[in-house]
């Protein structure tokens, strides 16, 4: 496997775009129109947004790490077009933060260099492995939308909304993945992912 410079100068510019705020969508907003929110609600729905926000930061350094490592070229188109799709749910959240008056979080560049280096790891051990790797943060990133869903308040309609298509999105991802031959990573591996991601969603809540 060779990266070449023009990958790497492509790899650095994605980082610079996702840390600086200023992703662009290709697809239009969800559109939802819904009532005014209370000063609590408007809380809860910043929070919870600051916590997507900070996967779809994720989902950026990983999807950009494994293209890297990929060792065909059919799985890197696959893992840069899932990250040009991660780029709407980036500049979908940053839009709703600022509509909330809410903030990303301060922690986004260590977000970002700890989950390249996860995605790098996995891009190394193998695109079978690098695949499951996807299957896996697929399923528990749907699963912690869902909950996202069931948290955020009635009237929120437009949070809802985009959340709702950034959970049909990554369980795209994850369909993907597994058609094209991703390997089932352990057990072991699995809760270790879910304990991090739980740390990671516990601290962006706040910070």
């Amino acid at each position: 496997m060779l990266v070449n410079i023009d990958q790497i100068f492509s790899a650095a510019d994605a980082a610079l775009k996702t840390l600086s705020a200023s992703a662009r969508a290709d697809r239009p907003c969800p559109a939802a129109t819904g009532g005014a929110l209370s000063a609590p609600e408007r809380r809860l729905s910043g929070a919870l947004m600051r916590v997507n926000h900070v996967g779809e930061v994720c989902a950026q350094a990983l999807y950009q790490a494994q293209a890297l490592t990929a060792r065909t070229p059919a799985l890197r188109k696959q893992m840069a077009a899932a990250a040009r799709e991660e780029t709407d749910h980036l500049a979908w959240t940053e839009q709703r933060l600022r509509e909330l008056d809410g903030r990303t979080s301060w922690l986004n560049p260590l977000w970002y260099a700890g989950a390249f280096t996860l995605g790098l790891a996995a891009g190394r051990a193998g695109d079978a492995w690098s695949l499951g790797f996807v299957v896996e943060t697929e399923r528990q990133v749907e699963q912690h939308l869902a909950s996202h869903l069931s948290r955020l308040p009635a009237g929120d309609a437009a949070s809802r909304a985009i959340v709702a298509q950034m959970k049909d999105d990554e369980a795209q991802h994850g369909r993907a993945a597994e058609q094209a031959g991703a390997a089932t990573l352990p057990l072991p591996l699995r809760l270790a992912m879910r304990l991090a991601a739980k740390v990671m969603t516990t601290t962006a809540h706040r910070i």
